[in-house]
Formats: structure tokens, C-alpha cells, sequence
């Protein structure tokens, strides 16, 4: 009766259920079957010597990597290596999608394989052994942290080659710490590093054909009403391969208002003349320095992260990463189709159509339609308001806020935001139609 209940779980959970990024047949990456009944043997006696000495730093080992789901450590990890350098949140959210949907696909994998060998925990098997963490009552076969950990450290020497031997210490020792705890047999760490690790090759090869390498051969346009400037940002970005959209234009608005038209003069008078309260001032720097600008994935990541160790919504390791990479993934698409828009239009900004406008702070170096702030905060409030309905209205008002912040500041049109959320919310519905088996 356990075994049936153990197979139902696993079959109707996050990962029994789950759809793959990359991989199209589950089956044919599961690892092979677990050690004899012997090996299992000597390896439970490897498990009580490793019990009986554990000591201060092995405990404190212990209690890193066993702090929320497997990817939260490996997403912070990821982010201290973003947050050195001056990533723009195109760039990150492109390394961020790659590590969470790497990580996702293997505890697919290997999730389908715990319930094809049904292996017993340790302490299951050995009523003398004493696990120092709580063990999920599932099979252990192959163990989901030393799945993340293969995953993601291949994914992050891939992206920083010159950290590779860090986060080859960081998965021996993430997935080491399973062994300590008497969580984990020492095979199902070995079959979980080795799993992560082919999965993550598999998305490493669709990251070769993402275009995201390929230089603009394009131009700014001299044309009077038109988006003029030096170095513009990223006008590459647009052409991007998506992760879920058919096409980098598939979501494009319709054209944005004609600089000279009644509607544009109506909302270049909005911005001229919006009331820059206090509030208003605050927000619009916030958005800005602190949440926005070249840093807003480390805003909405952190929204997800909170909400994963304080609501335990999302409390097993299959669910977390099927969170993560959802987010990231929004978060990219959202980011390709914005600037897919904005550089097809290449749309004036206020301050370029009337010098009178004066901006809160210095105009970011691209097309003004439509907002990248409205893009990623409706596209990432979508998801994240559907993996955690209780804070739904928490979500939306940050984004609507991050929105606003931008004709508050200056530098957007009411057309802008209007298109920015319509766009990621476009997006983010598609990521949830995802989740849900209903296809690409």
C-alpha cells in the first residue's frame, strides 16, 4: 500500500506531472538501476561511520545546502557571479533561464526514475542510522540535490569557465552533504551528478542556437520623431530565440501614436505636467536604482525566493525548480519581445519629442515603446501571482508600481506602460498555459 501511494505522488506531483523544456523523452536519459542489495549494504555502513563522526562543520555543511529547496542555493550562487559584473537583466535573465530550466528537466528525469526503482531512504532501510535532516517520504533514487547540483554547476563552469573548479566544489559538496546527513546513499548522489550533468548538456546545445551571440548589423534610423541616440542598448536582443513564443514578434503591439498626432500630445502633456509627489519621487528611484534598471531579475528573483521559504507553498525540490524556471523564463521572453518592439519602432521619448520634459534621472539608452519596466514586472507578477495566489495583489501592485515609476520619472509614455503590461502579461499567461500541458 506505501509503495501505491509513493507511486501516485510521484506520478501526480510536480515532477510526475510536469512538462520538459529540453528533454522530449524522459525515459531514455533514466539513469541505470540502483546498486544490489549488497552494495546497498556496504554503503549504509559508510552512511553510519559518516553519521557517528559528524562534527561542527559537517553539520554546518548540513544545514547550507539543506535551507530551502536545492535551487535556492544554486540560484544564489549564480547571482553572485551576475551581480560582479555589469550584466544588463537581458543577459542575466538568459543565464538565470538556462541554470533553472537545466535544473528543472533533471528533477523531471529524475523523479520519473524514483518511481520507476521505488529505493527506500536510508534511514528507512536502517533503523540505526539517524538522518540530520528531514527526509521526504519518497524514494531516494537518484538523489534530487545531487541532481540540482549536477545540473547547475555544469550549466555555471559552462557560463563562467573561469570558476569552474568552484562549482565543481560546490556540487561535490552540496551533494557530499546528503551523505552526512544520512539522507542520501552515496549511488544516488553519484547517479544524480551524473544526471544533472547530461541534462544540462542538452540545454547547453539549445544555448548555442539562441542567437544571442550574433552581432546587430543594424542602424539607428535618422529620421525626425524617431528614437535617436548613440550605443543603443542591446538591439540584438530582439532576435533572440524565445524559449516559449514561437517568434521574437509574435507578441509586437500595434504601432505605438504618431509623434505628431492629438493622442501623443495628450500623453506628452501627462508626462509634462504629472504631480511628482513625494511618494512618486521615491518610487520612481527605487524602480530605478534599487529594483530596476540594469538589476530588476534580482528584484523579482528575491520575490520568489521570499516567497518560497516563508509561504513552503512550494516546500519539495521538483516544485521549486519548476517555480524558478518559470520566472526566468517569463522574465527572458518578456525581455526578447520588448525589445524586439522597441527596436522595430524605435519610438521618441518625451524628453527627445519636448526638451521641456526634465527626467528624474538620466534616460536609459533605447527606444522609449514599449516600457521594459511594465514588460518583465507583468510578466513576472503573472507567475508569480499563480504559483502563490494568496499574494496575488502584492505581486500586481509592484508591478503596476514599477510601471508607473517610469511616466513618474519622465521617460515613459501612458502607451508605453499600456503596451509594456499587456506584453508581459501576454507572456506571463503563456508560461502558466505551459505549466498546465497546454503545449508551446
Amino acid at each position: 500500500m506505501r509503495a501505491l501511494l509513493i507511486s501516485l505522488l510521484l506520478l501526480s506531483g510536480p515532477a510526475g506531472g510536469s512538462p520538459t523544456w529540453v528533454i522530449e523523452r524522459v525515459s531514455a536519459l533514466r539513469p541505470g538501476p540502483p546498486p544490489s542489495r549488497a552494495a546497498t549494504e556496504t554503503e549504509l555502513a559508510e552512511l553510519r561511520l559518516l553519521a557517528a563522526g559528524r562534527d561542527a562543520a559537517a553539520r554546518e555543511t548540513i544545514a547550507y545546502w539543506d535551507t530551502g529547496p536545492p535551487s535556492y542555493r544554486w540560484h544564489q550562487l549564480a547571482m553572485a557571479a551576475l551581480l560582479e559584473g555589469p550584466a544588463y537583466t537581458h543577459a542575466a535573465v538568459r543565464h538565470l533561464a538556462l541554470l533553472h530550466v537545466a535544473i528543472h528537466d533533471a528533477m523531471v528525469v529524475a523523479w520519473h526514475a524514483k518511481h520507476a526503482y521505488r529505493r527506500s531512504p536510508p534511514a528507512q532501510a536502517d533503523r540505526r542510522l539517524r538522518a540530520a535532516v528531514a527526509v521526504p517520504p519518497t524514494p531516494s533514487y537518484p538523489a534530487e540535490h545531487a541532481v540540482a547540483a549536477g545540473a547547475a554547476a555544469t550549466i555555471l563552469v559552462y557560463l563562467h569557465p573561469e570558476r569552474g573548479a568552484f562549482y565543481r566544489e560546490r556540487a561535490e559538496e552540496a551533494s557530499r552533504s546528503r551523505l552526512l546527513a544520512g539522507a542520501s546513499y552515496p549511488s544516488d548522489s553519484a547517479a544524480g551528478l551524473a544526471l544533472g550533468g547530461v541534462v544540462a548538456s542538452r540545454v547547453i546545445e539549445r544555448r548555442l542556437t539562441d542567437g544571442s551571440e550574433a552581432p546587430w548589423t543594424g542602424r539607428v534610423p535618422d529620421e525626425a520623431g524617431r528614437w535617436s541616440g548613440e550605443r543603443p542598448v542591446l538591439p540584438q536582443a530582439g532576435q533572440w530565440r524565445p524559449w516559449l513564443l514561437a517568434r521574437s514578434d509574435e507578441l509586437r503591439p500595434a504601432p505605438p501614436p504618431s509623434p505628431d498626432s492629438a493622442s501623443m500630445a495628450a500623453e506628452l502633456e501627462e508626462v509634462r505636467t504629472v504631480e511628482r509627489t513625494p511618494r512618486r519621487v521615491e518610487a520612481a528611484l527605487f524602480w530605478e536604482y534599487a529594483a530596476g534598471g540594469t538589476r530588476s531579475y534580482r528584484f523579482w528573483n528575491d520575490q520568489l525566493g521570499r516567497a518560497l521559504l516563508e509561504g513552503r507553498a512550494y516546500p519539495d525540490a521538483s516544485g521549486a525548480a519548476r517555480a524558478y524556471a518559470m520566472l526566468n523564463v517569463a522574465l527572458y521572453d518578456a525581455a526578447v519581445a520588448c525589445w524586439e518592439a522597441k527596436y522595430t519602432y524605435w519610438a521618441i521619448r518625451p524628453m527627445q519629442l519636448d526638451p521641456r520634459v526634465r527626467p528624474l534621472f538620466t534616460t536609459p539608452s533605447h527606444p522609449s515603446y514599449p516600457s521594459g519596466h511594465s514588460c518583465f514586472g507583468a510578466a513576472a507578477a503573472s507567475v508569480l501571482a499563480h504559483l502563490f495566489p494568496r499574494e496575488a495583489t502584492v505581486f500586481e501592485a509592484l508591478a503596476s508600481e514599477a510601471s508607473e515609476s517610469r511616466l513618474w520619472a519622465g521617460i515613459h509614455f501612458r502607451s508605453d506602460l499600456d503596451a509594456g503590461r499587456a506584453l508581459g502579461r501576454a507572456v506571463g499567461q503563456r508560461v502558466i498555459d505551459w505549466s498546465r500541458g497546454r503545449g508551446r
